[in-house]
């Protein structure tokens, strides 16, 4: 007869070249117990179907959780989900800044009022610079920068993929696309960028400020990305954003990051961050 585990049992379904690599690093910082399961991506460059029987849409990072007592394991994806609901319950308050300056209660409250609405009896504009750049950047990362990337490999892909005869027509389409709309949305991106890690509370290293968070991690893909894709090339010079190259080479000099790309590399020989 089979027995409930006693701990919750967590298991990451990661996927080569993906965005699947920021949950295994995170596993790795917070030293949670896990289980991996590494899948590979076809000549098509698409995800392989068996990832649709872990979620419907057949993408990666998934995170499954066995908790006791559960009939059917919890199923988490999409990267910030998936590491905000870590950190809630496996965190301990760790990769994450500190939120409240000094003196932030409200002090027009009762204490029945305070104990009721914990944290939101703050005052509105209390927190720290370091925590709002967390929360930020945690939606920033999906919400702003990974689209320009994506499109960016569509027009590399429009200048691979077709047939000779008219592949001269698409990569035509591709550098208009680049010229008139990509490259204007990196540079502002990238100027930002450069501008935040030259401002960051207590003079950085990271984005948020002197610790690692989660926020770093949210980011580390799309920064690697950007410097494999992006800088360096055409336009974007290698020395033209300094600081963003050293919060990259920063974040895969992590020891995390490290133990993460080792697992990897045990597993399937090989690990190629974007």
């Amino acid at each position: 007869m089979a027995h409930a585990p006693k701990e919750p049992k967590v298991t990451l379904y990661w996927l080569n070249e993906s965005r699947a690599h920021r949950i295994l690093w995170l596993l790795e910082e917070l030293a949670v117990p896990y289980s991996l399961k590494t899948f590979t991506r076809g000549p098509d460059k698409f995800a392989p179907k068996a990832l649709k029987q872990v979620h419907p849409l057949g993408k990666a990072p998934v995170v499954t959780i066995e908790t006791p007592g559960s009939e059917r394991p919890l199923v988490l994806a999409e990267s910030a989900f998936v590491v905000e609901y870590l950190l809630d319950h496996f965190g301990g308050g760790r990769l994450i800044p500190r939120r409240w300056k000094d003196n932030q209660e409200d002090g027009q409250r009762t204490e029945r009022e305070e104990e009721r609405e914990g944290e939101n009896s703050r005052r509105v504009g209390g927190e720290t610079e370091e925590w709002l750049r967390y929360r930020y950047y945690m939606h920033y990362t999906e919400g702003s920068l990974m689209p320009n990337l994506v499109m960016k490999v569509v027009t590399n892909v429009l200048r691979t993929a077709p047939p000779p005869l008219i592949r001269s027509v698409f990569s035509f389409v591709a550098s208009k696309i680049e010229e008139n709309f990509l490259d204007r949305n990196f540079t502002e991106h990238f100027d930002f960028l450069e501008e935040q890690l030259r401002t960051a509370p207590g003079g950085g290293p990271y984005i948020t400020g002197q610790i690692l968070t989660a926020a770093d991690i949210m980011m580390s893909y799309p920064v690697i990305e950007s410097l494999t894709r992006v800088i360096g090339q055409k336009g974007f010079g290698k020395d033209r954003y300094p600081l963003i190259r050293a919060y990259a080479e920063r974040l895969q000099g992590s020891e995390g990051y490290k133990r993460a790309v080792a697992k990897i590399v045990e597993i399937t020989g090989e690990f190629v961050a974007s």
